[in-house]
C-alpha cells in the first residue's frame, strides 16, 4: 500500500527542506511514498525548495496550491492523493525512524486511523509533561502536531476535515474517529517544534489553548474559536 503524506504550509522555507529530507531518510521504503506539500499562499522560497527536491529525488514530491486554511489545505491534499493511506503532517513535526512501516503495520492490523506519541524539541518541564500525556488513549491528549494517519477510504467515509474550522480542525477529526472507536496511538515519538510556545510564551499560549478547548466544549462556533485564536494567539 502507498502512503500519501500531506503537509500544509504557509511560508515554511526555513523548515520544509529539512522535513522533506527527514521523511526520505527515515522511511523504510521511500519509493513507496508520495509527498504532497499543499501551500496556502506562501510569499517566501517554499515553492522553489519543494520543486528542487522534486527534481532531485525519485520519490514523488508535489507542490500543490490551495486556498489558505489548514482544513482546506488538508482536504485539497487528500483529493490529490493516490495512496490508500493518508498521513497528515505539520511542517515542523519530524516522525520517528521507519514511520512508514509503523503506519503500514497498524493498518494491516485493522487499525485504520491514529497518531504517534509526541515530544517537543524543548526541555521545559511543562512541555515535556505535555509530551508525556500523549501516551494516553484520550482524545483530550490529542493534537495535530502528533500527526494523523488514516486510510483514504475511512477519511472519505467520515467526510474529511470540517472546513468550517480554521483552528481546531484536527481535534474535530479525532473526535469523530473516537466516536467510531477507530483510533490507535503508535508508541514511538514524533518530535515537534515548540516555536509557537517560545514566540508567545509557554504559560500564555497554554492558557489560550485551554480556553479554546473550553469554548468548544461549551458549544462555541468555529467562527468564535477562530476569532479568539486570531486576536489572542496569531497576533
Amino acid at each position: 500500500m502507498k502512503i500519501s503524506i500531506v503537509i500544509p504550509i504557509l511560508n515554511e522555507a526555513a523548515t520544509i527542506g529539512k522535513l522533506l529530507q527527514h521523511l526520505l531518510d527515515k522511511a523504510t521504503t521511500p519509493s513507496a511514498l508520495e509527498i504532497l506539500v499543499v501551500d496556502g499562499g506562501s510569499t517566501d522560497d517554499s515553492k522553489s525548495i519543494v520543486e528542487n527536491y522534486s527534481k532531485e529525488h525519485t520519490t514523488s514530491i508535489k507542490f500543490i496550491s490551495s486556498e489558505k486554511g489548514r482544513a482546506k489545505q488538508l482536504n485539497t491534499g487528500a483529493r490529490h492523493a493516490s495512496g490508500e493511506i493518508l498521513y497528515f503532517l505539520h511542517a515542523d513535526s519530524f516522525p520517528p525512524a521507519e514511520y512508514d512501516r509503523l503506519i503500514l503495520n497498524e493498518v494491516q492490523n485493522n487499525n485504520l486511523a491514529g497518531c504517534f506519541r509526541m515530544k517537543f524539541d524543548d526541555n521545559h518541564w511543562w512541555l515535556q509533561f505535555l509530551g508525556w500525556m500523549t501516551k494516553f488513549r484520550s482524545k483530550k491528549c490529542r493534537g495535530g502536531d502528533q500527526s494523523q494517519f488514516i486510510t483514504k477510504k475511512l477519511f472519505d467515509e467520515i467526510g474529511g476535515y470540517n472546513e468550517e474550522f480554521i483552528v481546531y480542525e484536527d481535534n474535530d477529526l479525532v473526535d469523530r474517529l473516537f466516536d467510531i472507536n477507530q483510533f490507535v496511538i503508535i508508541p514511538k515519538h514524533i518530535i515537534t517544534s515548540a516555536r509557537r510556545y517560545r514566540e508567545v510564551g509557554i504559560w500564555r499560549l497554554q492558557y489560550h489553548f485551554l480556553t479554546i478547548h473550553l469554548k468548544k466544549w461549551m458549544g462555541a462556533s468555529s467562527e468564535e474559536l477562530y476569532r479568539y485564536y486570531k486576536e489572542r494567539v496569531a497576533n
